[in-house]
């Protein structure tokens, strides 16, 4: 999925528990769903982040250019910092019906 292009709300929004849990019938499996796409997005994430960061860190040489590669790379930091979290990216996934998970024990 393209994050940046999510519309997913960067803060916090109140979401009915009643509307999350009709696919799974169970609470806890829900946010046991959620959870687990927020951590793959979360590791998604950072290493995107340090791929592009790596490619400043392969200059060793001090002058007057490091000054401008330091700005990329806190505009590149800061663009990541704006982005919504994981958690709220993989809850509107789910609440979207992109989230593919399977319950093996329900399978029978």
């Amino acid at each position: 999925m393209d994050y940046k292009k999510s519309n997913a709300p960067t803060s916090t929004i109140t979401r009915d528990v009643n509307n999350l849990v009709e696919n799974t019938g169970n609470v806890y499996e829900t946010v046991s769903i959620i959870s687990k796409r927020a951590n793959q997005i979360s590791v998604e994430i950072r290493d995107e982040l340090k791929r592009k960061l790596e490619e400043f860190s392969q200059s060793t040489v001090d002058n007057l250019d490091e000054v401008f590669e330091n700005r990329e790379q806190i505009e590149i930091s800061k663009y990541y910092e704006r982005l919504p979290k994981p958690t709220l990216l993989a809850t509107q996934e789910y609440v979207e019906d992109k989230t593919y998970f399977r319950n093996p024990a329900k399978i029978k």
